[in-house]
């Protein structure tokens, strides 16, 4: 190990993964530890806070004890812990913070709070070294963003969602279909096995707009089912999943590719658990993958869905800035993407 080898651990609890994670010098992945909570919330159909809040009080401990395991590392070893302060359920995030002031404070350990979804883009720099200006396209459960950086820890929301964000759009379109949580994948799954032959809408929202809008498309896939399930008409679920997929992914792809060719990025990043789609990458790849002076990042699924290693890599870039958190830092589930 050199002196110059830069260690920071991140925690990441802003929702259902109980997550710790070290990174070397701000790309390398030194312990990945995810503990899920996915088995205790199924049965409700989606997370349910204060039961999140407890599965992390009972795995924190344990994740970062086996994330310093695995890398062989001594708190005196770290650079800076940092730690998701938001957005996110605010039970769950005070589970994080608090642990990790409670370690900065004991270690003597420089604390960076980090923005959850700051974490996802960065999750592509575990993948490749970023170019500037770049374009992030942000899909996740909560989530639908477009955010123009220029340069590291510049953040600058170009698009954004107006109601419901793709992810979430997924979960209550699975939930009318009678598919378990999370929704996401089973949708993603039925519609490469169907096709997509119900008309269903695309919210454009104007010339020029960036913004996205999914409670129409939602509302519209459950009219559907409703009107032909009142006609006495079977409809295949292969087939509403990839009619679903189909009219989200358009609108995904065209509004991003819209924002590339304004901005004249030189990397377009992909990010948040939705990056996990298959169809979704599928469609990206075909459309950007081989764009002249246009280089497409997608990270692999375990750095799409929530992990601590994404909250790491951001942390050390704000760490490398010279962003530091008192032990006044505090969860915040509202907290606003903003440039540091």
């Amino acid at each position: 190990m050199s002196e110059k080898d830069q260690y920071v651990l991140g925690i990441e609890t802003s929702c259902d993964e109980t997550a710790a994670a070290i990174i070397k010098n701000g790309r390398e992945i030194v312990a990945n530890v995810v503990a899920s909570q996915i088995e205790s919330h199924k049965r409700f159909g989606g997370v349910v806070p204060e039961i999140a809040s407890r599965h992390h009080v009972e795995q924190l401990t344990i994740v970062f004890e086996e994330a310093m395991q695995k890398a062989e590392l001594t708190f005196e070893d770290l650079s800076a812990i940092a730690v998701t302060e938001g957005p996110g359920l605010v039970g769950a995030l005070l589970t994080g913070v608090n642990a990790a002031k409670a370690l900065a404070f004991a270690h003597n350990i420089p604390l960076v709070g980090v923005h959850h979804i700051a974490g996802h883009i960065y999750a592509n720099r575990l993948i490749k070294e970023l170019q500037f200006p770049l374009l992030a396209l942000v899909v996740s459960g909560g989530h639908t963003e477009l955010v123009y950086m220029k340069e590291h820890g510049s953040f600058e929301v170009i698009g954004e969602t107006l109601d419901d964000a793709a992810g979430e759009a997924y979960d209550k379109v699975a939930r009318t279909l009678g598919l378990p949580y999370p929704g996401g994948p089973h949708i993603d799954r039925l519609a490469h096995e169907g096709n997509p032959s119900i008309d269903l809408p695309r919210a454009w929202l104007g010339e020029g707009s960036f913004d996205f809008s999914f409670s129409g498309l939602k509302s519209a896939v459950i009219n559907t089912l409703h009107n032909a399930k009142q006609k006495d008409i079977e409809l295949d679920p292969k087939d509403v999943a990839a009619s679903f997929q189909a009219s989200v992914i358009d609108v995904l792809v065209t509004k991003t590719g819209y924002a590339v060719d304004k901005y004249k990025v030189k990397q377009l990043l992909v990010a948040g658990g939705v990056a996990a789609n298959k169809g979704l990458r599928a469609a990206l790849e075909k459309e950007f993958a081989t764009r002249e002076g246009l280089e497409l990042i997608i990270p692999p699924l375990a750095l799409c869905t929530d992990n601590a290693a994404m909250i790491a890599a951001a942390g050390s870039v704000l760490y490398d800035k010279g962003v530091r958190s008192d032990l006044a830092l505090n969860a915040n589930p509202g907290l606003e993407l903003t440039s540091y």
